[in-house]
Parts: C-alpha cells; structure tokens; sequence
C-alpha cells in the first residue's frame, strides 16, 4: 500500500470539500455603509445584506461578525468559523462584497481587511 499516494488523496479530498462549501457567515442589522461608498459597492452590500449569496471575489472584512458567526480565524486559541467569542471581535473576520470592507461601520467603528488592533 503506498501510504504517501493515500494522504496525498485524502488531503486533497478534504481540501476540494472545504472549498466548495458554502459561506456560512451573514451579515447582521447593525452593519451599516458609509455614505462615500461607491454606488456599486452600496448595491452589492445591499444585496449581501438581503441574504442573496456572495459569489465572486469577496474581502475578509475584520470585526463585522458577531459572536460564533465569523468565517474563520478568529485570533490566538481559536480554530476557524463560528469561534469567535463576541460580538464584532476585532481579530475575526467574515466575508463581505468585493470592496465593501472599507466602507462598513459597526456599533464598534470602522471594519477593516486587516485585524483590528
């Protein structure tokens, strides 16, 4: 049996899996958008916020989740989605519209492509 050829599948397997899935992570109403939002970014946001599927180039938008609903990531001692622990946690992120990270505002601030410091 050539073990290497058998993890190699297995990894591969699981890999294709996790990337078909879908994003499991939603909006919520106490997201809002900055007025200077470009008119296409305000549609996409809009539509996002509706419950309509992100498809496409998406950003990791940093502390727009709440608690247990982020993608993936949420900082130290922490796996991956829905470990965040509060709400709109600075180093957890979720996927929002394609350029739209930069103009989402929180109850906390400002959103961000990066971790929050």
């Amino acid at each position: 049996m050539n073990y290497n050829k058998t993890i190699k599948t297995a990894l591969l397997v699981g890999c294709t899996i996790a990337a078909s899935q879908a994003v499991n992570a939603k909006p919520n109403d106490q997201l809002s958008l900055a007025e200077a939002a470009p008119e296409k970014v305000k549609v996409a946001f809009q539509e996002w916020k509706e419950g309509k599927r992100l498809r496409g180039r998406k950003d990791k938008c940093y502390g727009i989740a709440l608690a247990g609903e982020n993608d993936c990531k949420a900082g130290a001692g922490t796996s991956c989605e829905g470990t965040s622990t509060v709400d709109f946690q600075k180093n957890a992120w979720t996927y929002s519209p394609k350029g739209s990270c930069e103009f989402i505002m929180t109850p906390e601030g400002a959103a961000s492509t990066k971790p929050i410091a």
